[in-house]
């Protein structure tokens, strides 16, 4: 690739309580201008939190997401508070949501959504040596807890309420992180 385009201008279009639009003009390194839209969400990072019960069991939670209009089956995650570290706000999330902290955190990969639209990244994070911790959350409701068999998780994938792209690149991350684990273990 040849060298970044140069921003050349960068402007606010819309904004509401939790995103901005800008519009950005750039030019290429061959001449060429562009205009792009972006959406900006407050705050940019968010934490997507992968918390095994034990060696054989992933809790998942089933909340309401506005977006599709229904209850979703996906993993724990909220976003990082100004000040806050990812590891921080993943205990914290993990608290309010599913009720338990974590005595061990991994930072596994950070995702960003549709980075050609979106400035956003979500830090998957895998909790374990959990204990029973409540901390109240903004959740508008009681979330449900859903305890999942890992050896069972790619059933989700079928069912049409687990359709979150964030929580199924996740599995699958863990998946491969734990799998390595035990092939490293017997070398």
């Amino acid at each position: 690739m040849s060298k970044k385009p140069e921003i050349l201008d960068v402007s606010t279009i819309a904004q509401t309580r939790i995103f901005r639009v800008e519009q950005i003009d750039v030019r290429f390194a061959n001449g060429h201008q562009a205009r792009y839209e972006r959406l900006y969400a407050t705050p940019p990072a968010a934490v997507m939190i992968v918390p095994l019960l034990d060696e054989d069991t992933v809790l998942l939670i089933r909340e309401y997401a506005v977006g599709v209009e229904r209850y979703e089956l996906c993993l724990p995650k909220g976003r990082v508070d100004e000040g806050e570290d990812v590891f921080a706000a993943a205990n914290r999330e993990l608290m309010e949501e599913v009720g338990y902290g974590a005595g061990s955190l991994q930072h596994i990969k950070s995702l960003s959504l549709a980075p050609g639209y979106v400035d956003h990244t979500t830090h998957v994070l895998l909790a374990t040596d959990l204990y029973p911790q409540q901390r109240a959350g903004d959740e508008p409701e009681a979330i449900e807890v859903v305890p999942w068999p890992l050896d069972r998780v790619s059933e989700l994938w079928h069912q049409n309420d687990c359709t979150e792209a964030r929580s199924i690149a996740a599995f699958f991350m863990v998946r491969e992180h734990l799998a390595s684990a035990v092939r490293n273990s017997h070398e």
